[in-house]
């Protein structure tokens, strides 16, 4: 399996790295990429060392695109129109489509959400264009996986691992990590 994670300037920190630890913990291919320039700054002032430039990622060489939140990240997501194009592609390829605190008014925007159960930080359920906003830490409505914010990273990356490589390989996982409260 093989995951794409976009990174904007503005990003949240913990969501974006613990995406990228938690999947490569199952052994899940985590590309990063960056849409302007390298390295990427999070909100937090943090600067993390993307992979890619988004001009080299095609949505047929991975299975999930996987969105961190953070403002103005996910605003900056949302802009993109190369991110979009991908999220669409990702969608209607029938691939794992996720996003995490703010990011799912970036999906909302694509028009991805339209039916679709899903949560965010509290605040953006307007924003979630089509969706039935639901209070939960992370909802998975069928390829549709959405977090709701930086508190929630790991159990929304493992849900990210069930849904690509299995449940048994997240609660593997969540074990070897040491996560109890969930």
């Amino acid at each position: 399996m093989r995951v794409i994670v976009p990174l904007a300037e503005g990003f949240e920190e913990i969501e974006g790295v613990t995406i990228v630890d938690v999947l490569r913990r199952a052994g899940v291919s985590v590309t990063t990429a960056f849409l302007k320039k390298n390295p990427v700054s999070g909100s937090h002032g943090i600067a993390v060392t993307a992979d890619k430039n988004i001009d080299n990622i095609r949505a047929s060489d991975f299975d999930c695109i996987a969105l961190p939140g953070g403002m103005p990240g996910s605003n900056n997501l949302k802009e993109d129109g190369r991110v979009i194009d991908l999220i669409l592609e990702f969608s209607s390829g029938g691939k794992v489509t996720a996003a995490l605190c703010a990011a799912p008014l970036v999906l909302g925007h694509a028009g991805v959400l339209r039916g679709k159960r899903a949560t965010c930080f509290p605040g953006f359920e307007d924003q979630m264009i089509g969706a039935v906003a639901v209070p939960e830490p992370v909802v998975r409505d069928g390829l549709i996986i959405t977090g709701k914010g930086a508190g929630c990273a790991i159990p929304f990356s493992l849900e990210l691992v069930a849904a690509l490589v299995g449940e048994d390989v997240a609660l593997g996982v969540k074990e070897r990590m040491q996560v109890y409260w969930m």
